[in-house]
C-alpha cells in the first residue's frame, strides 16, 4: 500500500515597509507614484521586459518571477495600492502610504506577502532589500 504524505502548507502574512522622507510635495509624489510607467525608475537591475500602463505593469525577476502588478485604488495624495494578479508566486500587495507635514513628505512603502514558512525564509530579505532600494531610488529620483 502507497504512503500518503502530507505537507504543512501553513501561510503567514509577511510585512515589510522601508520609509523615506523627501524634500517635495505630497501632491507630487503622488503624481509620480500613482502612475506605474513611472516604477520602472525604481526597480534594480534584475528587472527585466518591463511594460506598463498607467494602472498595470508586466515585468520579469531575473531566474526568479514573472509579475503582474496592477493598481487596486488610489486615495489622491495619500495611498495607492497594487496588487500582483494573474497567478504571482504567492498572494502580494505594495502600497504607498503618503503624508505631508512640515514642508516635507514622509513615504511608507509596504510589501505585505502571504507565504509559507519556507518562502518566508527564502524571500523575505530580497523583500527587504527590494522595499528600500524602491524608497531610496525615490528619494534620488525627486532630488533631482
Amino acid at each position: 500500500m502507497g504512503q500518503v504524505i502530507c505537507e504543512n502548507l501553513f501561510f503567514v502574512m509577511t510585512i515589510i515597509e522601508s520609509e523615506v522622507t523627501l524634500k517635495a510635495s505630497a501632491v507630487s509624489v503622488y503624481n509620480f507614484l500613482a502612475d506605474l510607467n513611472n516604477h520602472q525608475q525604481l526597480m534594480p537591475e534584475n528587472v527585466l521586459d518591463w511594460t506598463s500602463t498607467k494602472n498595470e505593469a508586466r515585468f520579469n525577476i531575473q531566474n526568479m518571477a514573472k509579475l503582474v502588478l496592477q493598481v487596486s485604488n488610489r486615495t489622491p495624495e495619500t495611498e495607492i495600492l497594487i496588487d500582483a494578479v494573474e497567478n504571482p508566486p504567492f498572494p502580494l500587495q505594495l502600497k504607498w502610504e503618503i503624508t505631508e507635514a512640515d514642508f516635507q513628505t514622509n513615504v511608507i512603502f509596504t510589501i505585505s506577502a502571504e507565504m509559507n514558512m519556507m518562502m518566508k525564509m527564502l524571500a523575505s530579505g530580497q523583500l527587504q532589500k527590494l522595499a528600500n532600494f524602491e524608497t531610496e531610488r525615490l528619494q534620488q529620483l525627486i532630488l533631482k
